[in-house]
């Protein structure tokens, strides 16, 4: 794998920078509802030396009553600098699976005009199989100012996704599991209709990454979209459940060199709830 601190690093690449000064090190571990775990328990208990914790549903709108939408500016920048995360900062996101929430984190960075992020390939669970130092212990923290500079091209709401679905200018690409995609399974949150959006393409997030959690190659990744029907050729709207996985296509078309993708922040968890809006089923 090619190192970038722009979208991925090996853990070779961490382990050689990790006592870098300007280095920060997010653990964005997040767990699906009913899991019945605790991400912040799980950090206190191990995580790698000098991670700070990532709350990805604290920093989150708490004005909505969608889970973990994107959070005001002013609150980003007030939740960064009590993580000590900020300007100059070369930024790394892992998580305990692999490559599941990191994602979502490098995609808001960037939204949030922060380009030296990028997520550690195979995440912990690497890491650790490779009999790397874990801790237990905080980080000190210092306060860091980060400058914000929101591109609002990174993000689409449900009027700019009904528009392309009816248009068909843009692919809508849904990370979800083949199940959900075409209805067949009750959604994991209660309330929601089962089904995708018409005209959205299915790409399961598992089927960018390799057995152990890392992302597929370049090539490997841009023949799995071709295999889905996306054309490339065309802007692209990432979607999921909540706009967790999503963030893992939007990673994988960065790889590949396409830059014209953003993502729909409220997902299925917006778009199943409202029976206005159109529901396709099957394959279609």
């Amino acid at each position: 794998m090619q190192d970038d601190p722009r979208t991925l690093v090996s853990t070779d690449w961490l382990a050689a920078h990790l006592k870098d000064p300007d280095l920060r090190l997010l653990d964005a571990t997040w767990h699906m509802p009913g899991s019945g775990r605790d991400p912040r328990k799980e950090y206190d208990a191990a995580h790698i030396p000098g991670a700070r914790f990532f709350d990805i549903d604290d920093v989150s709108d708490a004005r909505s009553e969608l889970p973990h939408m994107v959070p005001p500016v002013e609150k980003f920048m007030s939740r960064m600098r009590a993580l000590g995360v900020g300007d100059g900062h070369q930024i790394v996101v892992y998580d305990s699976y692999g490559l599941f929430s990191a994602a979502r984190v490098w995609w808001l960075f960037k939204l949030m005009g922060h380009d030296d992020i990028a997520v550690l390939d195979g995440g912990l669970a690497k890491w650790q199989a490779e009999g790397r130092d874990i801790e237990d212990m905080p980080p000190v923290i210092r306060d860091r100012h980060m400058t914000v500079r929101r591109q609002n091209q990174m993000v689409r709401d449900v009027t700019q996704v009904s528009a392309a679905s009816k248009l068909k200018d843009t692919e809508i690409i849904d990370a979800r599991a083949p199940e959900r995609f075409r209805g067949e399974v009750a959604e994991p949150r209660p309330g929601l209709r089962s089904g995708h959006i018409p005209g959205a393409r299915n790409v399961p997030f598992g089927s960018v990454l390799n057995a152990d959690g890392t992302m597929k190659a370049p090539a490997d990744l841009r023949a799995t979209f071709e295999a889905a029907g996306v054309d490339l050729k065309k802007p692209a709207i990432t979607s999921c459940g909540s706009g967790v996985t999503a963030a893992i296509l939007n990673l994988a078309l960065t790889r590949i060199g396409k830059d014209d993708h953003s993502l729909y922040d409220g997902s299925w968890s917006e778009w199943g709830q409202f029976p206005t809006l159109p529901v396709a089923t099957g394959d279609a």
